[in-house]
């Protein structure tokens, strides 16, 4: 009987569920959709895909794929999420993992048992494991804002967003200026009658080529090439687009507080276009919302057919008692940001945010979990888990904003090195 247990079968469990099968381990995987792909399945009826149908991934083709599965080169720099899907897909078929999940099986509950850990399905069927891997993501469970006010008209998250169609000729007001906001703000703004983007401290704009090269690969350069650090890296970064952008109070967006290199950057070509182009305009935060009309911090007023809230997620494991594990205690707080110090038996993947791909950062966490479990080295003590835990969340306030936002974020290099370094390459 599989001594392991892996929950979701998206890009994060399949390839753990792939490192584990090379060090010969054996496991059970359940992923309550009827394929794999997680956010990646466009409509995926396991009800946790964020993906829009014009969604196209930050990441440019050569950092995005896996160590030893690139994408092929005949794809465009950024791949659509159905291109990317294909790509996951081949990957877990190419190494055997599609046939070892079962399909269509809710996890309930995880709970302690003694030594072990009791998971019990949605049938009642429970299984007990010496190991548990939660993989079933992170940008799945919407969070909502709180405005004083009722809106009378069209409301969802950008959870639920999907086209522009019903936006058509519409009056939109767009919460949020991160990447999903900015790329639904353009998306829709090709049909809409007019769009508003609304941001609460707004956020650095940043393009997706500069000088002709996607973004992603000038930090790629300075940081994996050069060897700079990753704060370096980010403020020659902040300099260059500077040069290449100008300044962004000329599109009406305020310049936020923060210097760039503090903070995740919003990734968009089309944004600034648009805005000049009267097809979006900037407002600050919503203070009060009026049936048919939202108030905004500045003292202005205006009237939408549809508000979309793209204002984040909460990091949820509905499976797991907040006795267990409190995602809002304890996220931030996982050795080597997999594992919870008080529970070692439980394992956390793609529970990251790094500036840079993740899809190969998980890559390596799947190669530690294998190593680790495998017996390739131990886990430290309880009290040296959490040095280590300090150790990181200490850099973290110094190096990025004092921020819920920034809690699972981590310096690619640096975590990528520790990962290699516990698992003997």
């Amino acid at each position: 009987m599989a001594d392991i247990c892996i929950i979701g079968a998206g890009s994060s469990g399949v390839t753990v569920a792939k490192a584990l099968r090379e060090k010969g381990l054996a496991f059970d995987m359940f992923e309550k959709g009827s394929d794999i792909g997680g956010m990646w399945r466009y409509e995926n009826d396991n009800g946790q895909s964020s993906c829009y149908a014009s969604l196209h991934i930050d990441t440019s083709r050569p950092n995005l794929g896996y160590s030893d599965f690139p994408i092929d080169p005949s794809l465009p720099d950024f791949l659509s999420h159905a291109q990317f899907l294909r790509h996951l897909e081949a990957y877990a078929d190419a190494n055997g993992i599609r046939e070892l999940v079962t399909f269509g099986t809710r996890v309930d509950r995880v709970e302690p048992d003694g030594q072990s850990w009791r998971v019990t399905l949605a049938n009642g069927e429970s299984r007990d494991y010496a190991r548990v891997v939660c993989a079933n993501g992170h940008l799945w469970d919407p969070r909502m804002p709180d405005f004083p006010g009722h809106f009378d008209g069209h409301v969802i998250h950008s959870h639920h967003y999907r086209t522009a169609a019903p936006y058509e000729d519409k009056r939109v007001l767009v919460v949020g200026l991160g990447n999903s906001a900015v790329d639904i703000a353009v998306d829709i703004a090709r049909r809409a009658e007019h769009v508003t983007v609304s941001t609460r401290r707004s956020a650095w704009i940043m393009p997706k080529y500069l000088m002709g090269i996607p973004i992603d690969q000038w930090s790629g350069f300075l940081v994996r090439r050069l060897g700079l650090p990753v704060v370096w890296s980010r403020w020659i970064m902040s300099r260059l687009i500077r040069l290449g952008v100008g300044d962004q109070r000329r599109f009406g967006l305020p310049r936020p507080e923060h210097p760039m290199w503090r903070e995740h950057a919003t990734l968009s070509q089309e944004l600034l276009p648009y805005i000049g182009h009267g097809y979006i305009d900037i407002k600050p935060d919503v203070s009060e919302l009026r049936r048919h009309a939202v108030a905004f911090t500045d003292g202005t007023e205006a009237e939408y057919d549809a508000i979309i809230y793209a204002t984040g997620y909460h990091i949820s494991f509905p499976f797991l008692s907040p006795d267990v594990f409190d995602p809002d205690r304890d996220a931030g707080r996982l050795y080597r940001r997999m594992v919870p110090p008080a529970h070692p038996g439980l394992i956390f993947a793609g529970l990251v945010q790094p500036v840079g791909p993740t899809i190969p950062l998980v890559e390596l966490q799947g190669k530690w979990i294998a190593a680790l479990l495998s017996g390739a080295f131990e886990l430290p003590a309880p009290q040296e888990m959490e040095k280590e835990i300090l150790e990181h969340l200490e850099d973290q306030k110094r190096t990025y904003l004092d921020s819920a936002r920034y809690t699972l974020e981590v310096d690619f290099r640096a975590y990528a090195k520790q990962l290699r370094s516990d698992a003997g390459g």
